[in-house]
């Protein structure tokens, strides 16, 4: 079975930075032919800059769009078009996400109502958008063949939870849900559906966190099982891994990557 990604048409969201970033550099040195999104238009041209700087041989592809998640009509155009260049979708790699501001610190009575809809906007609907628009293309493949593999962002707070975090949780509880239900509901169709739950990783979404928190990283490491943060390298590794071929009969599980937080 092969672990090879090149050919392979995946999209992504969340490319600016981050697990998105890396995920990006990961794809394209191993051939992808890749359109990355994000909603930050400076951080994508930095990003398509950076990684075609340093993967000179690649034999892949890439570009990019800049785009809301939240917004439906902007997500199906950037998809849409980058199928009808490329003729087929063969991933997809949904990893845009936030966090409030009071991450940590803000009790569930006290968050505003603009600010719970924003992270379901984002880490929920925005997700919910992305495979609308996904499905489809691998449904209909131009070559007659079916199947895809969809790989969604979750958390440590998707599968347990936390005080004072309740809006990220709620939402990232939402994206396992949504994960499996895809999965039962597209296995006939060969379309796989999986998520990955993050943990502790040196992002820097991560460092706002703990800056919000007032904690200090080097305590805070020694609380988790293996002694430090992940990074966003090793979760890229595992993004490939869900998206290749090596990974076809797995589909409707939540890989906890966390250094053994929640185990």
């Amino acid at each position: 079975m092969s672990h090879k990604l090149e050919g392979k048409v995946i999209v992504l969201t969340g490319g600016a930075s981050g697990i998105g970033l890396q995920t990006a550099h990961l794809l394209y040195s191993r051939g992808a032919i890749l359109s990355i999104a994000d909603n930050a238009e400076e951080g994508l041209k930095n990003a398509v800059s950076s990684i075609k700087a340093a993967y000179p041989s690649s034999t892949g592809k890439i570009t990019s769009a800049v785009v809301d998640v939240r917004d439906r009509a902007a997500v199906e155009n950037w998809i849409n078009s980058f199928v009808k260049e490329n003729g087929k979708l063969d991933g997809a790699a949904n990893i845009a996400g936030v966090a409030l501001p009071g991450i940590g610190t803000q009790a569930l009575e006290d968050i505003p109502d603009e600010d719970w809809d924003f992270v379901m906007g984002v880490n929920v609907r925005g997700v919910v958008n992305c495979m609308r628009a996904q499905i489809p293309h691998m449904k209909t493949l131009n070559d007659g063949a079916i199947g895809g593999s969809i790989v969604n962002t979750s958390s440590i707070a998707g599968v347990t939870a936390g005080a004072y975090n309740a809006a990220y949780a709620a939402s990232k509880h939402a994206v396992v849900g949504l994960t499996r239900a895809c999965a039962k509901e597209k296995a006939p169709q060969g379309i796989r559906c999986n998520a990955i739950a993050p943990g502790a990783i040196d992002t820097p979404m991560g460092q706002r966190g703990l800056e919000i928190m007032k904690m200090d990283g080097k305590v805070y490491e020694k609380s988790i099982p293996m002694g430090r943060f992940g990074v966003p390298e090793e979760v890229a590794e595992h993004f490939a891994w869900l998206l290749c071929d090596g990974s076809s009969y797995m589909t409707g599980t939540i890989q906890v990557f966390d250094g053994g937080i929640v185990c």
